[in-house]
């Protein structure tokens, strides 16, 4: 099984914890300490031993961070987990704040005494992130000063030892171009800088076509890399993840060095006076000083391989197909095993999550999941980012919506689909808010958009019909998806802040939702990949759009028709004929028996 349901948030080890941490910073001369929810790389993904936040809070989501000083502490999370935090942390000890309306710069402003120390370690923050943190800390009348050593990894007695998984190539059947060729491609947009220093995983496994197994649910290879102009490249990573397939792989293409040679290669840059590109939101903010300290020229840019990874070649698009048509009909086989069992009563959100991924495991292709599978009946469907505990673990009840959002890594692709079901019969109000999200959902899939529109621009389109009705979710309504990479990966994304045009060969969620606390939750999510759109009659300009790459009922009896327009409709059957049609083969006798009556035109 790749996923475990051990309860290991105990709220009550924060005090002391949190003490302990305070004691080492007195006896450093310091008054506080900033605790992000990150590593070296600054990414979300994170393995065992930089879990800080969630060794000192109790806190396992996956965006989040801490700010201890000597008299008091707070916690900043986002929208999909202010009912959560309240659950994991002790409240009276870390003060829940909204990240984004109460960021950690206010809260250091108001907060942070005259005079005080506020450390960080400056390899677990981002360039932009110290400028912010600085900057509110002189407002405040303070410093921001880095530590050498991490002062809460002094006080945690039992930290797990960073990872050492082997690497392996991706294939070029997979990969769809060779290693160096998008070298010699991304050097070639250096723009004049001498080298780029790559400081993503995920960057750095797409550009070598390699994986690794550093983190949970998500192949990446924790390692840095500099990509020099000419298209030579150096791979900073542990020598033990490196054996004899992979060293002969990297050898065309890289010079593999040990970790331990990044200080002295950033050395010799600014030995030899070169300009090196970093991207301030992702690069760790030691490395920019060290850069700067040894004399290199710092350019501030973007990651170079974050867009050309994010638009998908015909090889990945292909794999992705394939890998939702497997992973289709290992969800509608969960799908009809619920339909049949759940309202008999005598299944529990750690049975459906199981049986779900027992599915999956029976295609024999699965490498992991892409995430702890949301799992969530009643009112635990509410919690956005909800991971079901043994301690959590409630059974699914007649008259209740079940949430389940999961995904697979498989070779070809990585899925991420989220389906709300009723456990026998739903009332009106949750079909009402159910169809309102499908409005939202079908607005998406079906947009028409020109060459340069971003997802800030088609967000509105997801939330519209729960607006006319009073209501809004407080997550992003898409992200974007690698191939048999990263399942949150950018720059693409729908939401209500910014973010960059949406390119052909983006793979890009479409998941509007709606949660009533303590009652229920609701989400639709398919992955949907960016595509030159049929040109429209009478129309002036080419058009992009999107194709569904789910393939997976909607649950048929949370769906209030008279909500739905007739195009609407019309888009609903053709979805589900396609879902008929695409699925069916392969399927035993049963379970194409329920595909069909839930797939049927409404």
């Amino acid at each position: 099984m790749f996923q475990t349901y051990d309860d290991t948030a105990n709220p009550a080890l924060g005090a002391e914890r949190a003490k302990r941490l305070r004691d080492e910073l007195r006896q450093r001369g310091l008054d506080g300490f900033l605790i992000p929810r990150a590593d070296e790389h600054q990414g979300e993904y994170v393995p065992p031993h930089a879990e800080r936040l969630r060794w000192l809070t109790g806190f396992s989501g996956s965006a989040g961070l801490a700010i201890v000083l000597l008299d008091k502490a707070a916690i900043f999370i986002d929208g999909r987990y202010t009912l959560q935090v309240r659950t994991q942390t002790d409240i009276d000890v870390f003060e829940p704040r909204h990240l984004i309306e109460e960021p950690p710069a206010r809260w250091i402003e108001e907060n942070l005494p005259k005079s005080a120390k506020l450390a960080y370690d400056p390899w677990l923050h981002t360039v932009d992130a110290v400028a912010r943190y600085k900057a509110a800390a002189e407002k405040a009348g303070g410093t921001l000063v880095p530590v050498e050593s991490n002062p809460l990894d002094a006080v945690w007695a039992d930290q797990p030892p960073p990872p050492s998984a082997p690497i392996h190539p991706h294939g070029l059947q997979y990969a769809g171009e060779a290693s160096s060729q998008k070298l010699k491609r991304v050097s070639a947009s250096l723009d004049g800088a001498d080298a780029a220093m790559l400081t993503m995983p995920d960057s750095i496994a797409w550009a070598f076509n390699i994986r690794g197994q550093d983190v949970g649910h998500t192949p990446l290879p924790l390692s840095f890399a500099l990509l020099h102009a000419d298209g030579h490249a150096e791979l900073f990573i542990d020598e033990r993840k490196v054996g004899p397939e992979a060293r002969a792989h990297l050898g065309n293409v890289v010079s593999i060095r040990p970790s331990s040679d990044l200080a002295s290669a950033l050395d010799e840059l600014g030995t030899q006076k070169k300009t090196v590109l970093i991207d301030p939101a992702t690069c760790a903010s030691w490395i920019n000083d060290r850069l700067k300290a040894v004399g290199a020229t710092v350019r501030r840019g973007t990651d170079p391989c974050e867009l050309p990874k994010a638009c998908k070649n015909a090889a990945e698009i292909d794999g992705t197909r394939a890998a939702h048509l497997r992973d289709g009909r290992a969800l509608t086989r969960f799908l009809a095993w619920l339909g049949t069992t759940a309202p008999k009563g005598g299944v529990d959100e750690i049975t459906a999550s199981k049986k779900l991924e027992a599915f999956r495991a029976d295609t024999g292709e699965l490498k992991d999941l892409s995430f702890d599978t949301i799992s969530g009946a009643g009112a635990n469907g509410a919690i956005v980012h909800y991971r079901v505990t043994q301690g959590t673990n409630q059974p699914l009840q007649p008259g209740e919506l079940f949430l389940v959002d999961s995904g697979a890594q498989y070779l070809d692709g990585t899925t991420d689909v989220t389906r709300t079901v009723a456990i026998g019969t739903a009332n009106a109000e949750q079909r009402d808010r159910f169809t309102r999200v499908l409005k939202g959902h079908i607005g998406i899939a079906t947009a028409r958009f020109p060459d340069g529109t971003s997802g800030s621009q088609l967000d509105a389109l997801a939330r519209m019909a729960l607006w006319k009705a009073g209501l809004d979710y407080d997550h992003g309504t898409g992200h974007g998806v690698g191939s048999y990479l990263s399942v949150h990966e950018g720059p693409q994304r729908i939401s209500k802040l910014g973010s960059v045009p949406l390119k052909p060969g983006m793979i890009i969620s479409n998941e509007p939702g709606y949660y009533k606390t303590g009652a229920y939750g609701i989400r639709i999510e398919n992955l949907l990949v960016v595509t030159p759109a049929a040109m429209i009659e009478g129309g002036e300009r080419p058009m992009l759009g999107f194709e569904t790459l789910t393939l997976a009922p909607i649950d048929l009896a949370c769906v209030e028709k008279t909500l739905l327009t007739a195009e609407e409709v019309e888009w609903l059957n053709a979805y589900h004929a396609r879902v008929r049609e695409a699925l069916t083969p392969g399927l035993d006798e049963a379970t194409v028996a329920w595909l069909r009556d839930a797939t049927r035109a409404i």
